[in-house]
Parts: structure tokens; C-alpha cells; sequence
């Protein structure tokens, strides 16, 4: 957003809605109350190396003994962030490269390959994956989560597809929510500023002595964006979800159902037409609306083994005029066994079993053929941690994972991790992963109706990538801890698009591109004193992509353009008298080459005081010392990102 849309009155307006609120919550306050924050607020550094995570072994254990590159963001980080959604809540990992395109529209990967369509990263909203075999991808508008409920998210950079499956390739976001019975009472938040108002409340109770359950609602309506000439983009964006979730507990059972619900609308970004044989189209609105129900159930097996049982239904609904519209439901179930461990083994094991069924309108401009298809992906895999000895161990994994347009994918990982000393792991992994074919690599028609100028690929196969890291993680003293991964990627079959000359022009998918990326994340975070923390990490990357002959498509490589080089970030937290606080981010990105985007650095400052316990109320500003700055696609149709400012408060009784 440019300067220019940086108005007063805009603040005054979202200042009003704040207030009206504040009274709503305080009229209705219960003097027992209190504002509780994360139970990670007040950890230090070693018991946040010991803060429990899942998405490494699929299995609970400490993070200072995983053995990957896994940054964790945790509830804490979130809120003094001041973050509003979703993808600027991950802007806080490292690991992770997040660029926003418009008001609705974020390109987020892992390790390159970044786009608007990235197709490498695999998500997950309380084990519920959330990519869509549209296009292998995450359409990021549709993931709505209440960000006071988040407890936190692991964001593993690197290839999981043992554990986790196809697309796993470059990464996984693991959100985890909290549980119901860490949600109880009543909550509001509510905020506002020049470029967005949101607001959500959450009420939790109790079902019983072993059962607890919330619900809650959200609402957002952000402004349409500028670019850097000053021109509005069509992007408004408004959205409303609502959801519930319950958990039950006896003896050695939990079981936890949840579900949600949204709608919204965004406009669709300049350019404001598109040309198809000469005729111009204005683009419209896009509407969006989905539903899912999920449960997981696990049981505690005498000798510290487990079973699990997890299944979710998701249906979405997407309309983009003038091209397509889709309805695509989604049933998922999962089995898991972890053995009990013996001396020298900890097994486990499982099955997975997916269908989809998409349904697609399409138009004459574009289609999907065949329109209406059922897909289904079965699984199996199988992990095993090897104790050599008591202070090496060696993980053996394999994944079997077959779909529907190359057949079965083996995907095997080995991994050896030495603990050096209580605080100090050295671990290495060699992996082999894959990105399975979507329906926009084999079933893509443009037009909608021949003659066609661009096909899909009947023989695409899957991208394949070969992946091998070595890391450390060590907490040389209490007040100092750090992480630092290199890594070497192999990758060939990348997807391109080749040109036919005869008998007529067109454009078909094929996987002529090859190449591999070298990088080196590190992260670490120092205790300068009881009440400040300071937290810093960086990501360098080198690409190198090349044709292999025959291929005509001359432009693909130039895709490595679309990832910096180099990304740090740096974050100050400190605590300060009369229960305040002031927390500084400073965000740098290194130049993009295709298309050009400057190098560019965002400093984010938020301020929050608690006059009483139950009440919290914070100012963040964000880019506060650029007048600018676009982040992704060409200068004259990209976002201009400029000054902003959030109001927020934060109530539960």
C-alpha cells in the first residue's frame, strides 16, 4: 500500500469499532479473570529447547534433539508480533520465504522455488493437509486460523516426504491449535488500522469432568492495495470463519473433534483484463467458501507405545471469473502404530488413505479436462530410530505412496544423529522425496475448447529431488542457543514448457529442467537480560537450473530469479516497567532478478501495556522507515507495501 493510503480518518474510523468493543468486553468482565499469555511467554532458553514438537518423528520429543532444520514459532512470537494472519505470522521463521503479492495473495516456500503457485511446501492445520491437487499447492486465502489459539508452528525446512508424503519436498508448516482446555473463558480481540479491521471472540467451557470445548468466530475486511505509481489494485479482501473444537480425556484415551466454516470474497488483482484471441476480459470478483470436520483419537499403549486414528472431510469452493470454478471435497484417513521402544529400536508405522472428488465449471477461456474426476492416494510407511550407541542414533524410513497419474513413489530417508552433550546435536540426512503430478500438469487446456494453444503434459512424471544436509543445534550456555543447517539439493524431471512448431503452434508440460540449489540457514537467540531477548536468523541460497537438450523453453531457469539470495531477520523482545512491552523486527530480502524487485528492509515496531491483567492493548507499526517497497511480480501490477498501523485490543473474562 502506498503513503497516499495512509489516512487518519481511516484510524479514526477502525479506532471507533475498537472502542465500541472494549466496552462490550469490559461490561461483561469477570473479576477472577485474567489475561493469561502463553504458557511460553516466561520459558528460557533451555526450556524452550526442551519445548516438545511432533513433526520431525511423528512422534513427541524435545526440540534440541530433533534431528532437521526446524524452526518453531511459538504462541508468544505470534502475539508480540502483532501479526494479523496467517502468512505474516510466518514471515517470523527463518527458514521460511514469505512475499506478498496483494492484499489476499502470498507466495511462501522453503529453500526456493517460489511463486504464486509454489508446489513444494506441504501444510498442515492440526494434521489436516491442506494442499490442493489443483496444483499441488496451498491457495493461502482459504487457511483461516484464530491466531489466539494457535499453541504453535513447527516449520520444518528441508524434505519430510518419509513421514508426510508427495510434496513434502522443500519443507512442512505444521499448525498446531491449542487444545479446548487450554482455551476457557471468553475472549476478545478486536483491531484496526489503515489498511484492515478484524475482530474475533471465543468463548470455552467444560462438557463433563473429562471434556472441554470452544467456539469461536472472526471476521476481516482489508483494503485494497496500491502500486508504486499510485494506481489501486482490485484486491480487496473480506472474510468470516467460525469453528468449534472439543477434546475428551480418560485414563490412557484422548479424542479431539473439530470443525470450521468460512466465506469471503477478493477482488482479482490488476492487470484489470485479460486478452484471449483478441478479446478483452474484465476480471471478477472471486468468491470462496469451504467446511471441514475432522477427529483424531489416540490411545496409550502400556510401555510407552500409542495408536492413532485420525480422519477429516474437507470440502472447498472456488470461483475465479471468467476462467473456472471448482468444488473439490477431500475424505482422509490415517492409521498410526509407534511400538513400544526397546534398548536399541523405536518403530513406527502407518497407513494413510486419501480421495478426492473435484469438480470443475470451466469456460471457454480455460479448462480443466476432464472436468469431473475422483482421485486417490494410498500410503505406508515405516521409521525406524536404531540406538548404536547411547549417544548416536541412526533413523531408517521409507514411505510407498502411489497416485493416480505415475503410479507408486518410493520414498526412502536416512538420518544419523550424534549428541555430542546434553546441549549439542550433530545430525546429517540423505532424502529422497517427490512432487507428484497436479491436475494443472496433465489436465490444463487453454483455451477451454480447441483449438488449443497451451496442453497439459500426458507424460509429465513427478519432480524429483535428492537432498543431503548436515547441521548442528547447541545451547553453549543458558543465555545463548543456536542452530545452523547446510544443505545440497539435486533435482531433475522440474516441470517446463516446451513449443511444438508443426503442424500448428501450441504449448504442452513436460520435465525437461534440471539443476540443484546449495543454502545455509542459521538461526540463534540470546538472553541479554531477564526482561530482553534478542533473536536472529538468516538464509543464503544459490540456484543453478539448466535445460536438458531438446528443451526449447528458454525462460525456465530464469525462475531461480524469483528467490533472494540472501534473508535475515532480527527481532528484540523486551519487557518493560508497569506490565509493558516493546518489541522490534527488522526483515531484510535480498534483490530478485525475474522479474526485478529491489532489495528491500522492513522494520516493524509494536507497543503493548496491560492496565489490568485481563486486558491488553498494543500499537504495532510496520515499515515504519520505508516509504515502499514491492515484494513480488513486475513493478507496474505488483503491491507497493508501505507505512502501516494496527490498533488492537485483547480482552477475556
Amino acid at each position: 500500500m502506498c503513503m497516499a493510503d495512509f489516512t487518519w480518518r481511516s484510524v479514526r474510523r477502525n479506532c471507533a469499532i475498537i472502542a465500541l468493543l472494549a466496552l462490550l468486553g469490559t461490561a461483561q468482565r469477570s473479576t477472577a479473570a485474567q489475561l493469561v499469555a502463553s504458557a511460553l511467554a516466561d520459558l528460557s532458553l533451555e526450556e524452550l529447547a526442551n519445548v516438545e514438537i511432533v513433526s520431525v518423528s511423528k512422534r513427541a520429543e524435545r526440540l534440541s534433539d530433533a534431528p532437521a532444520s526446524v524452526f518453531v514459532i511459538t504462541a508468544d512470537d505470534i502475539r508480540r508480533s502483532g501479526a494479523t494472519s496467517l502468512p505474516e505470522a510466518l514471515r517470523l521463521a527463518p527458514n521460511l520465504q514469505v512475499a506478498q503479492e496483494s492484499a489476499s495473495g502470498y507466495a511462501i516456500t522453503s529453500r526456493g522455488f517460489n511463486s504464486s503457485s509454489a508446489n513444494k511446501l506441504l501444510v498442515l492445520i492440526d494434521g489436516r493437509s491442506v494442499y490442493t491437487p489443483l496444483f499441488s499447492g496451498v491457495f493461502w486465502d482459504a487457511q483461516g486460523v484464530m491466531l489466539e489459539d494457535i499453541d504453535r508452528i513447527e516449520v520444518i525446512s528441508g524434505p519430510a516426504g518419509t513421514l508426510w508424503g508427495t510434496n513434502a519436498v522443500n519443507g512442512v508448516i505444521n499448525i498446531i491449535t491449542r487444545s479446548a482446555a487450554q482455551t476457557q473463558g471468553a475472549l476478545i480481540a478486536a483491531g484496526g488500522g489503515n489498511r484492515e479491521v478484524d475482530g474475533a471472540v471465543r468463548y470455552g467451557g467444560t462438557a463433563g469432568a473429562d471434556s472441554h470445548y470452544r467456539m469461536y468466530a472472526q471476521y476481516f475486511d482489508r483494503d485494497h492495495t496500491s502500486t508504486a505509481s499510485g494506481t489501486p489494485r482490485d484486491d480487496a479482501w473480506h472474510k468470516t470463519q467460525a469453528g468449534f473444537r472439543t477434546d475428551w480425556q480418560h485414563a490412557d484415551d484422548q479424542l479431539t473433534v473439530e470443525g470450521n466454516a468460512y466465506t469471503g470474497r477478493e477482488g482479482q488483482p490488476l492487470p484489470g483484463t485479460i486478452s484471449i484471441s483478441g478479446l478483452a476480459l474484465a476480471l471478477g470478483t472471486i468468491s470462496i467458501s469451504g467446511e471441514n470436520l475432522g477427529a483424531h483419537w489416540a490411545h496409550a499403549l502400556e510401555g510407552g507405545g500409542n495408536l492413532t486414528l485420525q480422519a477429516y472431510l474437507d470440502r472447498t469452493e472456488r470461483t475465479v471469473p471468467p476462467t473456472f470454478a471448482e468444488d473439490l471435497s477431500i475424505a482422509d484417513v490415517q492409521f498410526q502404530h509407534s511400538l513400544p521402544p526397546t534398548p536399541v529400536h523405536a518403530l513406527i508405522w502407518g497407513a494413510e488413505f486419501r480421495y478426492a472428488i473435484d469438480r470443475l465449471t470451466n469456460s471457454d477461456f480455460f479448462a480443466f479436462l476432464p472436468a469431473h474426476v475422483n482421485q486417490r492416494w494410498p500410503s505406508v510407511f515405516a521409521q525406524d530410530e536404531v540406538t548404536l550407541r547411547r549417544d548416536l542414533q541412526l533413523i531408517l524410513g521409507a514411505r510407498v505412496e502411489r497416485n493416480d497419474y505415475t503410479g507408486t513413489e518410493f520414498l526412502p530417508n536416512a538420518r544419523l544423529a550424534w549428541k555430542l552433550a546434553p546441549d549439542h546435536l550433530l545430525w546429517a540426512a540423505a532424502s529422497r522425496t517427490v512432487r507428484a503430478p497436479s491436475r494443472f500438469d496433465r489436465d490444463v487446456f487453454v483455451p477451454g475448447k480447441p483449438p488449443f494453444l497451451l496442453v497439459g503434459g500426458p507424460d509429465v512424471v513427478s519432480e524429483l529431488a535428492n537432498v543431503y544436509e548436515i547441521g548442528y543445534r547447541g545451547q553453549p550456555a543458558p543465555t545463548l542457543s543456536y542452530s545452523i543447517t547446510a544443505f545440497h539439493a539435486d533435482y531433475d524431471h522440474l516441470r517446463t514448457q516446451q513449443v511444438v512448431l508443426s503442424p500448428s503452434v501450441f504449448v504442452f508440460f513436460a520435465n525437461d529442467m534440471q539443476g540443484y540449489t546449495d543454502g545455509v540457514e542459521m538461526w540463534g537467540s540470546y538472553q541479554a537480560a531477564s526482561s530482553w531477548r534478542l533473536s536472529a536468523g538468516m538464509t543464503s541460497l544459490r540456484e543453478r537450473l539448466t535445460l536438458k537438450p531438446g528443451s526449447n523453453d528458454a525462460a525456465a531457469p530464469g525462475g531461480a530469479g524469483r528467490d533472494p539470495a540472501l534473508t535475515w531477520l532480527v527481532r528484540s523482545s523486551l519487557d518493560l516497567p508497569r506490565d509493558s512491552e516493546l518489541d522490534v523486527t527488522m526483515r531484510h530480502v535480498s534483490a530478485l532478478s525475474n522479474p526485478v524487485v529491489p532489495t528491500y528492509t522492513a522494520v516493524d515496531i509494536r507497543v503493548a501495556w496491560r492496565p489490568r491483567p485481563d486486558l491488553e492493548l498494543s500499537v504495532t507499526g510496520q515499515n515504519l522507515f520505508d516509504s515502499g517497497h514491492g515484494e513480488f511480480t513486475d513493478v507496474s501490477t505488483r503491491t507497493e507495501i508501505g507505512r502501516s498501523v494496527f490498533f488492537k485490543l485483547l480482552s477475556r473474562f
